[in-house]
């Protein structure tokens, strides 16, 4: 995600040495229209979950290199301003980013022509025609794929919180049902209004009545793996990034919406418990299925995202590959800084790593393999966890709870410098590429 920057202007100083004449008054038209193609840009980068800043500075930089330098550019979570001082008198556009968030194809695909309107100047008209296809694409996949995606979603997350064995078929019944919620609530409007607190409720209620009688195992250890998609841990680490990175209005207004989110979710499982009548805490020690267990839940959590946020063909091999470093960096992060901590090596491994293995013509954009790798490394099941448990009166919920803060902070750090190792790594690669190239030709003359 925040790598992304730095190879969009790596393509701006490409275009600089092969850039073309133009016709003056198709030159007059592409400048007139720049603004606009900036913000539908912004709007779908944000969409796609990019933070702020790095938004900002991919505008800023694309802005340049369509000879727009003036133009002023502001980036808010929801909106993108763009203020032309070349217009009298002078005008600020605002473009909305409101539209639900891209699915992994639509990110890879919006992220290729950012990198080919770099490359080759595409058409401002030509460059908003094509975002208002990728935005409309539908999934290729169908409600039927995209419902067993979410189904294997569920499975795989709750294989990484390691339950016991009578939990797996609990976790395929309720990724079924939170699925065909999440679909047809998608198409509802009035029910898209209070979906995460309806699922978390309705989640609750059916675990607490039916399920739990059989399955002695901790109720929201059974709940927080089917929410996946409505928990704001991506929203929440952005937020703690774009607050690390001195973006104080976007950071804060993104972290009161995860916030707020999180707090939904913990109401309607805390509904759900009141009108069931249950604890959410277990009288029974669960017997763990053991250290296996989170490796294939990797596995099933990449072909469930695959299949369920419909990523690009091909990469399914490649989003197993950013599942597994995330999650063996959190490993070793746990042993050598603790828990705690451990996001903060996750986030740090990863982006290097996912950014040099991106440089492969085989792989998908970075940010489909980063988005896919941030889902492990978000604490978004933890603050449900630790909302839920304060609201019921659970002892401890605030531990949990300071926990996950602390854990975000951490994360974000880790981002925001494996985005700065990765491009160092780029620098000096392609200091390292100029230096030889001299050497290559001098060879070939000889």
């Amino acid at each position: 995600m925040a790598d992304l920057t730095g190879r969009l202007r790596g393509a701006v100083g490409a275009l600089r040495k092969s850039s073309t004449p133009v016709p003056a008054a198709e030159a007059g038209d592409t400048v007139a229209r720049v603004p606009d193609m900036i913000g539908e840009i912004g709007a779908a980068l944000l969409v796609s979950e990019q933070a702020t800043s790095d938004v900002e500075s991919t505008l800023i930089d694309l802005a340049n290199a369509y000879g727009r330098p003036e133009l002023r550019i502001f980036v808010l979570p929801t909106v993108v301003l763009i203020e032309d001082p070349g217009t009298t008198p002078l005008q600020t556009a605002m473009l909305p980013a409101t539209k639900d968030d891209l699915r992994l194809d639509q990110a890879g695909a919006v992220e290729q022509l950012v990198r080919t309107a770099f490359q080759e100047r595409t058409p401002p008209d030509e460059v908003v025609a094509q975002i208002a296809k990728i935005s409309a694409e539908p999934s290729r996949f169908g409600p039927v794929l995209t419902v067993l995606g979410y189904t294997l979603l569920t499975i795989g997350f709750g294989l990484v919180l390691n339950p016991t064995a009578t939990a797996l078929p609990v976790y395929v019944a309720l990724g079924l049902l939170v699925g065909i919620i999440v679909q047809v609530g998608s198409h509802v409007k009035t029910l898209s209004l209070i979906l995460p607190v309806f699922t978390a409720f309705a989640v609750t209620i059916v675990i607490a009545l039916v399920v739990k009688p059989i399955v002695h195992d901790d109720v929201l250890r059974l709940v927080a793996p089917s929410l996946v998609s409505f928990l704001p841990g991506m929203t929440l680490t952005v937020a703690a990034v774009e607050l690390t990175s001195g973006q104080v209005m976007a950071g804060a207004s993104r972290m009161v919406f995860g916030i707020a989110r999180l707090g939904l979710l913990a109401f309607g499982v805390y509904a759900g418990l009141q009108v069931a009548g249950e604890s959410a805490a277990t009288t029974h020690t669960p017997v763990q299925l053991g250290a296996w267990a989170p490796w294939v839940g990797i596995l099933l959590v990449s072909i469930g995202y695959f299949l369920f946020s419909a990523a690009p063909k091909r990469s399914l091999p490649w989003l197993l590959f950013a599942l597994v470093v995330a999650y063996s960096a959190q490993l070793l992060g746990n042993l050598w800084v603790g828990a705690e901590l451990s996001g903060l090596i996750g986030a740090l491994v990863v982006i290097p790593v996912v950014t040099l293995a991106g440089r492969l013509r085989s792989a998908p954009s970075l940010a489909v393999m980063l988005t896919c790798a941030y889902w492990l490394l978000v604490p978004g099941a933890m603050g449900f966890m630790g909302l839920s448990e304060a609201a019921s009166g659970k002892a401890g919920a605030t531990g949990t709870i300071l926990q996950t803060f602390g854990s975000l902070i951490a994360i974000s750090i880790g981002m925001v410098l494996g985005a700065g190792l990765s491009r160092d790594i780029s620098s000096l690669a392609h200091g390292w590429q100029a230096g030889a190239e001299p050497d290559r030709k001098k060879s070939h003359d000889r």
